[in-house]
């Protein structure tokens, strides 16, 4: 019996092979992609899960006034693991913020990312040394690399561990041993490193204020997370009351790396101040201090890639269900000679598994075929089958969960016939579907509808972050990567020599570039009101060299000596929220100092369109700020690859603190970098938009062709009536066009409320458009007046005697 039904469903398959084909092809199509999402959705979701009881191991961060942030003091850890029982484990780890350099045998490679943590995080993030981790003795510090970045410090061969290496500029004439390699995914982990610093205690010899570490707290199974909330609470702000962070104390703590500064230590921000403890498994995604923006891309692309599942689906079932009338007999005979419904119904959920399986092996191997072009536009680096070993199960599932959804109802309809109705001609049966086939159709268009719409307000949102005046100018900077602190006589000497290159505008240092990172945070207190502020600390001509504009008074100028001891320029958030009419001239306080303001600056989007620009003050001399380190020099577009090439072949004398390797990044790429995630929402509603619109097509060719193959004696009929081809062709598209027609009106509100949403996460931002809801009301239109109309040009054709002839 098996035998005969698998014989009767190849037949039947081959019999429709064009619309076995279109349904295959657009579920194989739909699962291709799934495939691809799934294995970067289960990427994006499992940061950190091979370290054990990741489940248990938070971030502590602090709650400023008016910001959160992951950096905390280094006394904090200790104190939480004396006064907790609940924590296990207190670990702490500190970054550098500029790139590392090492001298070996092969020459110099840089590390981006440099971090020190101390031996008990180590353990609690299951760092394994390939010789085994151990503790350092005292003050020692162990310096270890990742596989990874082995073979880019030893191109040639890998050397026997521990190896000598110079460290920083090799003027500065040090050296360290790597004691061996670590066995550590950063591309996969929230603690990224190109080189590994352990050490006993990670903060030896600094001051216990100082809030550039990052702390993290294993805590026992079982706790109560709000209770310890509450207890890492009162810990914390015990602990600022002992350190006493007044202005001045806070200043005495500070590091020329630190990224975040408190300055205010009064009962009001005390009152204000407080904790989070962020889940680890939440921090690559939706950081409590940070941007859950990667959070919305993966969403947004599992959602997306769902729907386009869902259309497959939707597409399989009504093309199923379209075609019961010529499976109707052959129910009806099969029940005449004693067939069951449930075997019937077995019978046609086994030839819709067979077209889905076949469906799943094609999407196995157009998703092998398109892997490199989904790991560009991702920048990742997935194998289909490496590292993918849930594929095995999920691909079984996924199979078994389409063939239900697909095949369940079809296989009810088919199986429902009733032999005496059937055996004598009366097939209206079918039309019963014919609600839920129109149903269908409608989803599938409206789905499609939402993504054309989408992928048009995404771009037109990118068009304008890419377009629009963001306060200052990079198409002609270059920024210049260092390692060390300029003081001003050794700069201004070197400023002197770069000045001097034919076709270099500008040059000057500041120790924060519009590369979308935050500078260090100040409080400046003025017209009675204190705030925190945004510090940059720059040079003369950062201004000139951005091309920032002047909105009142001036910029810094060497004509006024006073601008480099307390000379101030504020933006214009900062005046405003200040509430300052007529800054210029007027005192602000900051940093034990009384500053002159000299100018207003007008507000600059430094990090980007999503949020918005922050209160900022730039200073020359500012003790509290990060240190000058970031060189920037604004060129001639006719003279770019000559200065360029000047200043490589001269840099090691024009830059004898660190001239070891001339390193440099154009500032509109730089800054570019930060659209990226947009850009890549922008290809996911591409390339889902295309998905949709051709799985919706195939569909719609498909059913067309079916339902005006069902009408053809109608059609015949009104020719022999006197209808002219026109009326006929209008005939048959005038059903579909209503059914475009309403997925426009059920598709419209639902992509302006998720557009409105997602550009609501901008702090500048495009007005919603009109334009892309009506582009894609008339690409709908269009492609099913062409679908529609190419198949009924068949029907016009045919002659009427041919339809007839039976009757």
């Amino acid at each position: 019996m098996f035998r005969l039904n698998l014989k009767i469903a190849l037949r039947n398959l081959w019999k429709n092979r064009i619309y076995t084909a279109i349904n295959i092809g657009g579920l194989a199509i739909a699962l291709a992609a799934f495939i691809l999402v799934a294995i970067y959705v289960r990427f994006e979701t499992t940061f950190d899960h091979n370290v054990p009881n990741y489940k248990q191991i938070y971030q502590v961060g602090r709650i400023l006034p008016d910001r959160k942030t992951n950096y905390t003091a280094m006394s904090l850890a200790k104190a939480l693991k004396d006064a907790i029982p609940e924590i296990e484990n207190v670990g702490r780890s500190r970054q550098t913020n500029f790139e590392f350099a090492f001298s070996t045998q092969d020459g110099r490679v840089y590390g981006k990312q440099v971090i020190s943590v101390d031996y008990t995080l180590a353990k609690m993030f299951d760092i394994k040394p390939e010789n085994g981790l151990t503790k350092p003795a005292g003050g020692a510090l162990d310096l270890y690399v990742p596989k990874e970045f082995v073979s880019t410090m030893f191109p040639k061969k890998a050397p026997s561990f521990p190896v000598k290496v110079g460290i920083g500029p090799s003027n500065a004439l040090q050296y360290g041993d790597i004691i061996g390699i670590v066995n550590h995914n950063s591309a996969h982990s929230n603690l990224v490193f190109d080189a590994l610093i352990i050490t006993d205690d990670v903060g030896a010899g600094q001051e216990p204020s100082a809030n550039n570490y990052q702390t993290y707290i294993a805590v026992k199974e079982g706790t109560d997370l709000d209770l310890l909330q509450k207890k890492v609470d009162a810990v914390f702000k015990e602990e600022l009351k002992k350190s006493r962070l007044t202005a001045a104390a806070d200043r005495e703590g500070t590091l020329k790396t630190e990224t975040d500064v408190t300055m205010s230590a009064d009962l009001q921000v005390l009152d204000k101040s407080g904790v989070f403890l962020d889940p680890l498994d939440n921090l690559h995604l939706r950081p409590i201090a940070g941007s859950n923006t990667n959070y919305k891309i993966v969403m947004a692309l599992l959602v997306l890639t769902i729907l386009v599942m869902v259309i497959a689906c939707i597409n399989f079932t009504n093309l199923t269900i379209a075609q019961t009338n010529k499976r109707a007999k052959e129910v009806g005979v099969k029940k005449v000679l004693g067939a069951y419904r449930i075997q019937l119904t077995f019978q046609f959920l086994i030839e819709i598994f067979m077209q889905c399986l076949v469906a799943l092996l094609i999407g196995v191997l157009l998703a092998e075929l398109f892997l490199p072009l989904f790991n560009d536009a991702f920048s990742v680096s997935f194998s289909l089958w490496k590292g993918n070993t849930a594929l095995a199960w999920q691909l079984p599932l996924v199979l078994l969960i389409i063939t239900l959804i697909s095949g369940v109802y079809p296989a009810l309809v088919l199986s429902g016939f009733k032999p005496a109705s059937v055996l004598k001609g009366n097939l209206q049966t079918s039309y019963k579907t014919l609600w839920l086939r129109n149903g269908l159709l409608v989803a599938q268009f409206t789905v499609a509808i939402i993504f054309m719409a989408g992928l048009l307000i995404v771009s037109s949102q990118l068009k304008y972050m890419r377009t629009e005046d963001t306060g200052f100018k990079t198409g002609q900077v270059v920024y210049i990567k260092n390692m060390v602190w300029f003081d001003r006589g050794y700069f201004e000497n070197m400023k002197a020599r770069v000045l001097a290159i034919p076709g270099v505008n500008s040059f000057t240092v500041a120790s924060d570039v519009p590369d979308g990172s935050r500078p260090g945070r100040v409080n400046y207190s003025a017209e009675g009101k204190e705030l925190g502020m945004d510090i940059v600390h720059t040079d003369f001509d950062y201004f000139e060299t951005l091309q920032l504009k002047l909105k009142d008074g001036r910029f810094f100028s060497k004509t006024f000596p006073a601008d480099a001891e307390n000379g101030i320029v504020l933006n214009e958030s900062a005046v405003s929220a200040y509430g300052i009419t007529h800054p210029v001239g007027k005192t602000i306080r900051g940093c034990d100092m009384d500053y002159r303001i000299v100018g207003v600056v007008k507000d600059a989007k430094m990090q980007g369109f999503e949020s918005a620009v922050e209160p900022t003050v730039y200073a020359v001399n500012s003790p509290c700020a990060n240190g000058k380190m970031k060189l920037m020099v604004n060129i001639d577009p006719d003279r770019m690859a000559g200065v360029l090439a000047v200043l490589k072949s001269d840099w090691k004398n024009l830059n004898k603190m660190d001239g070891d390797d001339f390193r440099y990044e154009f500032m509109d790429e730089l800054y570019g970098r930060l659209f990226k995630k947009q850009e890549q929402l922008q290809s996911v509603f591409y390339g889902a938009a295309l998905l949709t619109i051709f799985i919706a097509t195939l569909g719609l060719f498909a059913f067309s062709a079916f339902t005006i193959g069902s009408r053809m004696k109608e059609i015949s009929i009104r020719k022999v009536l006197g209808a002219t081809d026109f009326n006929i062709l209008s005939l048959l598209n005038n059903f579909f066009i209503r059914i475009v027609f309403v997925a426009n009106l059920i598709g419209w509100p639902v992509a302006y409320i998720a557009a409105q949403r997602w550009l609501d996460t901008f702090a500048y931002r495009i007005t919603m458009p009109v334009l892309p809801f009506l582009i894609a009301g008339l690409i709908s239109t269009l492609l099913t007046l062409l679908t529609v109309s190419f198949q009924a040009r068949n029907a016009i054709k045919t002659s009427p005697v041919d339809a007839l002839k039976y009757e």
